[in-house]
């Protein structure tokens, strides 16, 4: 369980280096103490770990900086990174304990974020995942900054987010990927926007990169840069999003195209088994109508209606949702748009499955589902931000939490992935 807090009671400030008892992790993926009334955050502790640490800090919070580790806790390992230490990485923050703690973790955080903000006592979910944690990722979004003529590609420095350092490896991110930005930055450089700062993602499908650029006003040399990479490397695509958030499409290259640069889950394996559990979360309602809010380009759309289920998918990317449009036999259909604003249009609906990005669904996307009548026979939420999903739960009364099952999408960092059954509670 995370950490709960104390009683208040006068601010005070504190900068000291004490001994602390590292208890547990809280989300975010510090390791969490009590001193003196306070509750103590230490990035890169563990559970069971006595360290020394300086605190500082005012009220009832405080922030330690590890200064040693007088006693490792049973789940610390070395970090297999040198990034992780030697740079301070801010990609991975659990990458100091072996795979079974960090999971073990994750679950206390999942099930402390229903018990504190959904006000939901839950069991601690099982948390699946698969492989040993390592080379997972088929995405990587780098930070580049420009340094004299040259650019530095690399991740922020955890706690220094204008702080950029040179990325060597990346020992989560497939190796193809890995080469492919090498490749990317030698070839390309040169053609960049000329702008101080810019974000890079490169995205394996299949044997394909995809490459967008992020930032900048204007870009003369888009073609050209676009031309460099895809002539030379296994960039079969470039897109650039501007300042304005506008984003085009420069080249492409492949065959086949489709929404490539559009949202996927960065870890195949474990995409596959939450894939396959929502599906049979979905199933075992019996649905003749579905609703798939946030429905990307149509996966789990189109595995249902072959199951013969007419489905309303929902999605605000209009290359996703006509790309979702073509691959969705009638009577389902694609609906183009805003989930908050689509939702009530649809309903009702035998169930409803939700997968929204980070920051959750609208308010007013629980308000519809809480007016809906009939209700649905199941709300299927998937979330990968416990703390929004539990949000979202507590705008929704009257349902009553079914089950709750975690993936470790995202090994060697703090964040989960978690779905959670909603039916409605018995009048």
């Amino acid at each position: 369980m995370g950490a709960s807090c104390p009683a208040a009671g006068p601010a005070r400030r504190v900068n000291a280096v004490v001994t602390l008892d590292i208890t547990a992790i809280a989300a975010g993926g510090d390791g969490v103490a009590r001193h003196d009334g306070l509750v103590v955050f230490v990035p890169r502790s563990a559970p069971g770990d006595r360290v020394r640490a300086r605190v500082q800090g005012k009220g009832r919070f405080a922030r330690g900086t590890l200064v040693q580790v007088e006693q490792a806790g049973p789940g610390r390992v070395a970090p297999a990174c040198p990034h992780y230490d030697g740079e301070r990485c801010g990609g991975c923050q659990l990458q100091h304990l072996d795979l079974e703690s960090q999971r073990r973790a994750k679950r206390a955080i999942v099930r402390d974020a229903f018990v504190r903000i959904a006000r939901r006592e839950v069991p601690l979910p099982d948390v699946r995942g698969d492989g040993d944690g390592w080379r997972y990722r088929r995405k990587l979004t780098l930070a580049l900054r420009r340094s004299g003529t040259g650019w530095i590609a690399g991740m922020h420095r955890a706690g220094s987010p204008d702080d950029v350092f040179a990325l060597r490896d990346c020992l989560i991110t497939d190796p193809v990927v890995v080469a492919g930005f090498r490749d990317v930055m030698a070839r390309g450089a040169a053609l960049l926007p000329q702008a101080p700062s810019l974000r890079a993602a490169l995205r394996r499908s299949g044997d394909d990169l995809l490459l967008v650029i992020e930032g900048g006003g204007q870009w003369p040399e888009a073609r050209a840069f676009a031309d460099a990479v895809t002539a030379a490397t296994a960039v079969a695509a470039v897109w650039w999003q501007d300042d304005e958030g506008r984003r085009r499409l420069v080249l492409d290259r492949r065959a086949v195209h489709d929404a490539g640069a559009s949202f996927v889950q960065v870890n195949a394996s474990v995409a596959a088994l939450l894939a396959a559990h929502v599906e049979s979360l979905v199933m075992a309602h019996a649905p003749a109508t579905v609703v798939d809010g946030y429905a990307g380009t149509g996966d789990m759309a189109v595995a249902l209606a072959a199951r013969g289920v007419e489905v309303r998918a929902i999605e605000l990317d209009g290359d996703a949702s006509a790309l979702c449009a073509a691959r969705l036999p009638a009577p389902s259909r694609a609906v183009t748009g805003r989930v908050e604003d689509a939702l009530a249009a649809v309903l009702p609906a035998d169930v409803v499955l939700l997968n929204p990005p980070r920051a959750g669904v609208a308010e007013a996307v629980t308000s519809a589902l809480g007016a809906c009548r009939p209700r649905p026979r199941a709300i299927i939420h998937v979330s990968c931000d416990p703390a929004t999903l539990a949000r979202d739960v507590a705008r929704l009364p009257g349902w009553r939490v079914s089950s709750l099952v975690s993936f470790d999408m995202f090994p060697q960092t703090a964040h989960v992935e978690s779905v959670c059954e909603l039916v409605p509670e018995v009048a």
